[in-house]
């Protein structure tokens, strides 16, 4: 790994290692899974990840895709431990748009009654793959939602910023005022 490190870097490229999760025996605390290899991989990473498949997505009987969970386990570059859940569909890859149907729901522009799902009134589907079906045969009104969905994230992460500088500021000024005194 120490020489792959600065082979690496000088290229600027990316290396994905997959592995897999043994049982440690006899762990009392902690957790008792592990990877194989040693540890040279959990030290020189920068980034890794934990995807778990949670469950399946299906059409009447038929397996269609997987319900997966990732959590973030070690991030150099930016905040570790975060966690997202999503839909993987065989042949297509990440379900984006179920993902617009949750955020829409979880952002209040999609409501949600029962199994029926409506946006602005208008009833989109009943059930979740009826009204993701929905939004990909009118794609006009699936970029829409997922343009506010977008948008309010945004104003989120901007409030967040703008909260943080404010307490920053006020921290910087009670410091001021008792070095002052």
């Amino acid at each position: 790994m120490r020489k792959l490190t600065a082979t690496i870097k000088q290229t600027n490229c990316l290396v994905i290692f997959i592995n897999q999760i043994r049982m440690k025996i006899g762990v009392m605390f902690g957790s008792p899974e592990t990877t194989t290899g040693g540890n040279a991989l959990k030290f020189y990473s920068s980034v890794r990840l934990d995807i778990r498949r949670i469950g399946a997505v299906k059409e009447g009987d038929e397996v269609v895709g997987n319900e997966t969970r990732v959590k973030v386990v070690k991030n150099k570059v930016a905040p570790p431990f975060k966690q997202a859940e999503f839909q993987i569909m065989y042949g297509r890859g990440i379900y984006r748009t179920a993902e617009v149907i949750d955020w829409g729901v979880k952002l209040n522009l999609i409501d949600k009654s029962g199994a029926w799902y409506a946006y602005k009134g208008d009833k989109i589907g009943q059930g979740k793959a009826n009204a993701a079906k929905f939004l990909e045969d009118n794609p006009a009104l699936g970029s829409e939602i997922e343009g506010l969905i977008r948008s309010q994230l945004l104003d989120l992460d901007a409030k967040k910023e703008g909260d943080a500088a404010a307490k920053d500021e006020a921290a910087a000024e009670a410091a001021e005022s008792k070095a002052a005194d």
